[in-house]
């Protein structure tokens, strides 16, 4: 027990020690004085022996509340509390609750403390690489001696690398305006079925050339659901050209819609390199399929495509079994 508590504890008792003793004595008036004494020590020290065992118990009890509380300021999430709080159990559980609330929040600020500075990073390497490009790019250009042929050689990667850079500016300020809810949509019927083979149309070439089949299993009728349509045409983009980057040659892509409560877009596909980072972490800002960041691209496309999905109200997954890539979104009808 607390050693300030304790004493007032003690304090306490022994003025109800005092109180019950004399209310006893008045009592007794007519008794022998010895006797009176006597009676009026016994019940005051029952009833002192029953209060302190009360008390005892509540004290208990009050202490593994303030172990929850130990716990949440010193920052031990970890630590079980087991023992029943009797009349303070209630209160125990919302404190423990509380307690989980506040590690998850934790948790999640530590993580995005973490995210940010990947953020600058993975920034900061992905501009200095086509910046670098170019400043070297221009200075070939000063020179005099050189042909029409290098001429035109050195103007197409200027143009190639400031490409690079401009996907990259709009990819953060896009997945910047999603995250801050700062995104105006413009909703209307749209028919995500024939929205998707509008965005497959302009990868088929490619597709072709990867010997990539897609195999649609779809509804016959059309599958019109309120949404943005640059919004989601811009997903069903991203999640194509995800493909086209890293889907394994000769193999084939399965594009799945199911209609019930929900409209259900599965797309799956093969991963050409081995995918040893879970499906939670691939929609995560700059994280790739190959970790090497060989590939063209900012890192971004999962992360907006997941974004777009819930600004209007969808749900995104992305799960990975061996090779198997799959993408789930869920859209209320």
């Amino acid at each position: 027990m607390d050693t300030r508590l304790k004493k007032e504890v003690n304090k306490r008792l022994i003025i109800v020690f005092v109180i019950v003793y004399g209310v006893t004595l008045l009592f007794c008036t007519g008794v022998e004085p010895g006797v009176a004494f006597l009676i009026a020590a016994c019940v005051a020290g029952l009833v002192i022996w029953g209060l302190n065992e009360y008390l005892t118990i509540k004290v208990d009890e009050y202490e593994q509340i303030l172990r929850v509380i130990r716990s949440l300021t010193a920052d031990d999430f970890e630590k079980e509390i087991r023992d029943n709080a009797g009349a303070f159990e209630r209160m125990k559980e919302e404190l423990v609750a509380l307690r989980g609330q506040v590690k998850k929040a934790i948790e999640t600020e530590v993580k995005s403390e973490r995210m940010k500075t990947e953020l600058i990073t993975n920034v900061s390497h992905d501009l200095k690489t086509p910046l670098t490009a170019i400043t070297t790019y221009v200075e070939l250009l000063k020179k005099e001696d050189i042909t029409e042929e290098e001429r035109k050689k050195y103007i197409e990667t200027l143009e190639k690398k400031s490409q690079r850079m401009k996907v990259l500016i709009e990819d953060l300020f896009d997945l910047s305006k999603a995250h801050s809810n700062d995104m105006t949509l413009d909703i209307s019927s749209v028919d995500v079925v024939n929205l998707m083979k509008q965005v497959v149309v302009e990868h088929n070439e490619k597709y072709e050339n990867m010997d990539l089949q897609l195999v649609w299993n779809i509804p016959e009728d059309k599958v019109e659901v309120p949404l943005d349509n640059q919004k989601t045409y811009r997903i069903f983009e991203n999640l194509f050209l995800n493909i086209e980057k890293y889907a394994m040659k000769n193999s084939r892509v399965y594009i799945d819609v199911c209609v019930d409560e929900k409209v259900e877009i599965i797309i799956r596909n093969m991963s050409a390199e081995p995918l040893n980072i879970p499906g939670e972490q691939l929609v995560e800002r700059f994280v790739r399929g190959d970790q090497a960041r060989n590939t063209e691209g900012s890192g971004l496309g999962l992360a907006i495509a997941k974004s777009f999905v819930e600004v209007q109200g969808g749900q995104f997954e992305v799960t990975v079994d061996g090779d198997l890539f799959k993408t789930s979104i869920y859209f209320s009808k």
